[in-house]
């Protein structure tokens, strides 16, 4: 037999983590991402179920472990739980991750989790209420962290957090976050505020460098851990005083995409080799029918020949991404 196909791009990198966004629209109105709202396009003609199972057993067959459900808010889709499910009847998957705002998750915990998620990620990126409200447009703070703890109640599920860092806005809490890891099992993590097509305003009036953020956390004996080969671009950091962790996802430090392991489907089904990147293969023809398999799998390792070595966002370009609500993050 010859040697099995793997997603390797040609700087020896190797994509075992696939994040796929199954629906554009979002109910959050975040400062950052969508500040006036989702404005519904005309055609909403996201990726089907059968569609979306089809093109994760072809990224099973090239070696992909993790599956990341995104959006927009994949909890918006009536069938996340029915997509978890079939994704589960992939044997070789062995991480399904659901990344989102938290906003059903207090009611779709048990659901979500009997279904065959193990991993979630909540964006949080505020612990003080009035804040949280300013930055999303909704007063859910609390029934969001109820849904985390509730989760919480099934001890295999990997728990993280995700907030951005904002200038002037939310770069104070480090101390509410450390009163919540020291005696929970959750990593919360730091992310550094990105230009998109449309924040540029935005981003020089809020964007601050994760770097304080790590000289603190560093200053107080926290160390850094290693990254499993699935894990995403967060660097983790670990104190024996606290039960869970910090993280710090830093995109403008100059060896961010050397560890790239990750690749990206839009809610159309566009394969985008990079979040900041120009278009996309449009793989949506190949995903009708099991019988296409093969096909779409050549088409995605020939797509894989043309990823770069890392983005331009250091120089101020954004690629055709208006706003993360597009494709994830």
């Amino acid at each position: 037999m010859g040697k099995p196909l793997e997603l390797k791009d040609q700087f020896g990198r190797v994509f075992p983590y696939l994040r796929l966004s199954i629906t554009e629209a979002c109910n959050f109105r975040c400062q950052y991402c969508l500040p006036n709202g989702f404005q519904k396009p005309c055609d909403m003609n996201f990726l089907r179920r059968n569609e979306i199972i089809n093109l994760i057993k072809a990224f099973a067959q090239l070696g992909t472990k993790k599956i990341r459900l995104t959006g927009g808010e994949p909890t918006i889709r009536n069938d996340l739980v029915e997509i978890i499910g079939a994704i589960r009847e992939i044997k070789t998957i062995e991480t399904i991750a659901l990344t989102t705002n938290g906003y059903k998750l207090e009611h779709q915990a048990k659901n979500l989790i009997d279904a065959g998620l193990n991993a979630i990620n909540v964006s949080i990126d505020s612990l003080n209420a009035d804040k949280f409200k300013i930055i999303t447009g909704h007063d859910k703070l609390q029934s969001i962290l109820n849904g985390i703890f509730e989760v919480a109640k099934a001890k295999h599920i990997k728990i993280k957090t995700n907030s951005v860092l904002l200038k002037g806005i939310n770069d104070d809490e480090l101390p509410n976050i450390l009163r919540v890891i020291q005696n929970n099992n959750i990593t919360m993590r730091f992310i550094e505020l990105m230009r998109t097509g449309d924040n540029q305003d935005y981003f020089e009036k809020h964007h601050v460098s994760t770097n304080l953020m790590l000289k603190h956390i560093e200053e107080m004996g926290f160390e850094r851990i290693s990254r499993d080969k699935v894990a995403g671009p967060a660097s983790e950091y670990a104190h024996e005083d606290y039960k869970g962790k910090i993280g710090i996802i830093a995109p403008y430090s100059k060896d961010f995409c050397s560890s790239c392991n990750r690749l990206r489907i839009s809610a159309r089904g566009e394969l985008k080799l990079c979040l900041f990147g120009d278009g996309g293969l449009d793989l949506r023809p190949y995903l009708q029918s099991e019988n296409q398999i093969e096909e779409l799998k050549f088409q995605i390792l020939k797509a894989l020949k043309f990823k770069l070595p890392t983005h331009n966002l250091a120089g101020g370009y954004t690629g055709s991404t208006k706003h993360l609500a597009q494709i994830g993050g």
